[in-house]
């Protein structure tokens, strides 16, 4: 009879031994805690137990116990080798659902941990339960994309590994709720990957998607304007003189400012009429050449013309009456003649002239009450009125003299009033003002100063008097329903399951 090497029953003992271990989740407080120690230490050991150690590990992951729970959570990226990789981080994603806090950090703690093991495997087990799993799950596992890969240094989130989360991202955005789409926006804006022209190019086309723009707008719907609204809000820091805008600046025209004041608003203290307004100034720097041109701007003219004052009443000795107040609606102004001086159209009506008079009259009154007001005196709330007022209507006046001008000039630059002062080197360098014909015959503008896309903010003027329609109402949603599937806010709800 051939004799059995030692070695060979000295690991019989010692699977026995481990055997013992792996039985240990079965039994009192101490033994888990035993257990939850010595499974992963020795699970490289016993490769032929492997299945039965993850699942005693993870049946201690979900023990009535919080301590054992957080021993058992802590130790799991010990099992993350090999093939088991997908597995864990599977496991770990579904463990997002905790309540418990130290518990939901822990277990942010042990994904970052396998993500130096393997990014790609890590992530695989990510979006197959973003994909799959249960609302909260896929909720949890989202936002941990958003807020943790940014973190990663270069040697864990190389190309081959955000090229992987740009094409699972993609087909998560086939069925998804507005929060999501704002969460996982965020998540491909910051790949390192799509930080070129080409890049920002096609995170413009995964809006495009989104926003519907080759349909017509239902301006009754809520859910369509607010999904509108989104889109447009992310599409916007990705713009630039390479990146336009045309398209959605073409949509605007054609379909939202014939609609201006039938829209109705996602939210009941958004003036939505102005929102929609300072998206499209915004956007107006980077539009490139459109094919309805002249149509779209005769848009922008005649809603323009809706928001002008009539020609200032004249006193006896002909001079206007200083005394009036003109009834403006300023902020809904500025934004119509901004959009419309950055597309370069030429105004011959005589409103323009009346408007000019009537806003000079404006201005003065503004600056006397202002005068000799520092400090404390300016920022009551009055005051700030009348400062945010003034800054809009010396913008309005300086694009008013670019349009006086036969032919109009566009070398004037201003920065819209609810945006902060760009520094000098942000403004894009002036091209001389007949370099280049637009497809509509017309001259190409000079360009304003173009935002950092790292600096951008969004300042909403107060409200009072001076202006019937400048907000003071800063728009914050998570997100907009009704969409594709289940997506955009329609997803449904499932409870909590066993983890697998």
């Amino acid at each position: 009879t051939p004799k059995i090497p030692r070695p060979f029953i000295l690991n019989l003992q010692h699977k026995d031994a481990y055997q013992v271990i792996l039985d240990g989740v079965k039994g009192g407080p101490k033994e888990k805690r035993l257990a939850a120690q010595f499974i992963p230490k020795f699970f490289s050991s016993f490769p032929e137990l492997a299945d039965a150690a993850i699942n005693a590990q993870l049946d201690l992951c979900e023990d009535e116990d919080v301590s054992i729970r957080r021993q058992a959570i802590k130790e799991l990226p010990r099992f993350a080798t090999g093939e088991n990789i997908l597995r864990v981080a599977d496991i770990l994603t579904q463990l997002l659902q905790t309540d418990d806090t130290a518990e939901f950090n822990q277990v942010n703690a042990a994904l970052l941990s396998i993500f130096k093991t393997d990014a790609k495997g890590t992530l695989g087990g990510l979006f197959s339960q973003i994909l799959q799993g249960e609302d909260i799950v896929r909720e949890r596992a989202i936002k941990f994309l958003s807020t943790k890969l940014k973190t990663l240094p270069e040697d864990v989130m190389t190309k081959e590994v955000e090229d992987y989360v740009f094409a699972e991202t993609k087909k998560v955005l086939e069925d998804v709720t507005g929060e999501e789409f704002v969460l996982l926006m965020r998540v491909v804006s910051g790949l390192r990957v799509l930080q070129t022209v080409s890049g920002r190019q096609q995170l413009v086309e995964l809006v495009v998607e989104q926003a519907f723009l080759e349909q017509a707008l239902n301006p009754a719907d809520p859910d369509t304007v607010d999904r509108l609204l989104q889109c447009t809000r992310q599409a916007l820091p990705l713009f630039s003189k390479n990146v336009h805008s045309t398209r959605f600046v073409t949509y605007f025209c054609d379909h939202v400012l014939p609609n201006l004041s039938t829209l109705t608003s996602p939210v009941a203290e958004l003036d939505i009429q102005l929102e929609v307004l300072k998206l499209l100034a915004e956007m107006s720097p980077f539009c490139g050449d459109m094919e309805k041109l002249e149509a779209n701007l005769n848009m922008l003219f005649t809603k323009l013309l809706e928001f002008m004052p009539l020609p200032p009443e004249e006193v006896e000795n002909g001079e206007n009456s200083a005394s009036e107040e003109p009834k403006l609606q300023f902020s809904y102004v500025e934004c119509l003649l901004f959009s419309f001086h950055q597309l370069d159209f030429k105004i011959s009506s005589p409103l323009s002239f009346y408007f000019a008079r009537g806003l000079q009259v404006y201005i003065r009154q503004l600056r006397v009450a202002l005068q000799g007001k520092t400090g404390d005196a300016l920022k009551t709330e009055e005051n700030k009125i009348k400062v945010v007022a003034l800054k809009i209507t010396n913008n309005i006046n300086v694009l008013i003299k670019d349009l006086f001008h036969n032919p109009p000039s566009y070398k004037s630059t201003v920065t819209l009033s609810w945006k902060p002062v760009q520094k000098t080197e942000a403004v894009a360098p002036k091209r001389p003002s007949g370099e280049e014909m637009g497809s509509g015959g017309t001259t190409k503008k000079q360009n304003s100063p173009l935002p950092r896309r790292d600096a951008r903010q969004i300042y909403n003027p107060p409200s009072g008097k001076y202006s019937s329609s400048i907000g003071n109402f800063t728009y914050e949603r998570g997100g907009f329903r009704g969409g594709r599937g289940r997506g955009f806010g329609a997803r449904g709800n499932r409870s909590r399951g066993r983890i697998y």
